[in-house]
């Protein structure tokens, strides 16, 4: 591999987690819904509080909610969205 060539950080779940607070994030729900918009906190059972949320449902935007509160058992994964 190339000097130029960036190789991804290897970190803890919770240094990523810690690392995208304030940030735009899509959380996956176990139904395949996702909810996009900015983490602003979250807890250790995985409790999401999202704000400027929007709903998508297979890729399709649905529904917005502004401020929206996800319980942590339903959560599959979250990704950061680049901005």
């Amino acid at each position: 591999m190339s000097a130029t060539q960036q190789q991804p950080k290897a970190g803890s779940p919770n240094d990523f987690l810690k690392g995208v607070i304030g940030k735009s994030v899509n959380v996956r729900l176990n139904s395949g819904i996702d909810y996009r918009g900015v983490l602003s906190c979250l807890d250790g059972y995985m409790n999401i509080a999202l704000e400027q949320t929007v709903e998508y449902v297979d890729g399709v935007e649905k529904n917005p909610y502004g401020d929206a509160f996800i319980r942590g058992n339903n959560v599959m994964y979250i990704t950061a969205l680049e901005k």
